[in-house]
């Protein structure tokens, strides 16, 4: 992929969850932003990542004590862990849901 093709869509994906935390009460769910890397912070910890790794055209992903790596499927245009398929938005919301007790609705 083209380093400013995978630039572009990194930034998107970044740009997308960042979106999504804005409607979180800051009390609650917390977030900053800057140069390919979205740190999302609870009241009390812990902090998640999500970031671009340049170097292997993937998006990173830590939540807690987990991390997975995400690659590009150009056919469904959705971001995909590199081990078991699984899709980065939906890992997002899944791990938010559970480290607040309710759950939440999937990044749009």
């Amino acid at each position: 992929m083209e380093r400013s093709t995978f630039l572009r869509l990194a930034d998107d994906a970044i740009q997308r969850v960042e979106n999504w935390l804005e409607d979180f009460d800051p009390d609650e769910v917390d977030f900053t932003a800057a140069d390919g890397v979205l740190k999302i912070e609870f009241a009390g910890g812990p902090t998640f990542v999500i970031n671009r790794q340049t170097a292997t055209d993937q998006m990173w992903y830590a939540a807690g004590v987990r991390a997975w790596h995400y690659d590009r499927d150009e056919a469904s245009g959705e971001w995909h862990c590199d081990k078991d398929g699984h899709e980065l938005f939906a890992r997002i919301a899944e791990t938010v849901s559970s480290k607040l007790g309710r759950e939440v609705a999937i990044p749009s």
